[in-house]
């Protein structure tokens, strides 16, 4: 090709006066918009947590953390029976609290103490309070373990896993 019919980014936007750009501009909302099969909520900024039974609260104990996953299987959990009340805390002492596993400074998983009742993360030493909603005491990480927020039913008394208080590491959100 002769310099003539060679043309850059810069002298196409000038020969076409920027109607490229708009017309591109004004084809990604009208593709967008078609795609959606059914109406969205436009008020709506978060979707909805499944609600998934993590056991009885009778089974628990104050010695013996239970694992589980939620809310999908590659987000690893554990529910704790504290043995007093505490904030957050359901059954029928209100004692029953659940985190998330994955350090928030850098995925490692947390190991909980029953006898300091922290979660120790043994990759860079971060510690996160179970009695106080996961709240960082000290370590690498910036941010509290994020809280599976609990729900306990009296009438079957079955504790549920019904969201997550903070975002669970390696993700931009808690539903995929």
């Amino acid at each position: 090709m002769s310099d003539s019919t060679t043309i850059n980014r810069r002298g196409f936007l000038k020969l076409s006066g920027g109607s490229g750009v708009a017309a591109a501009a004004t084809l990604v909302p009208f593709t967008s918009a078609n795609a959606q099969t059914s109406p969205a909520d436009p008020s709506k900024t978060t979707l909805d947590y499944p609600s998934k039974a993590v056991t009885a609260a009778q089974k628990l104990t104050v010695e013996a953390p239970l694992s589980f996953s939620y809310p999908d299987e590659r987000s690893p959990c554990t529910a704790i029976k504290l043995g007093s009340p505490v904030p957050g805390g359901v059954g029928p002492d209100r004692d029953i609290v659940a985190y998330s596993t994955l350090c928030t400074h850098m995925g490692c998983p947390t190991i909980y103490d029953n006898n300091t009742k922290t979660f120790k993360c043994p990759c860079h030493f971060s510690e996160f309070d179970a009695e106080k909603a996961g709240q960082m005491i000290c370590g690498q990480a910036t941010e509290n373990l994020p809280r599976v927020l609990l729900r306990y039913d009296e009438a079957t008394d079955t504790v549920s896993a019904v969201g997550v208080d903070g975002l669970i590491y390696g993700r931009q959100a808690n539903i995929i």
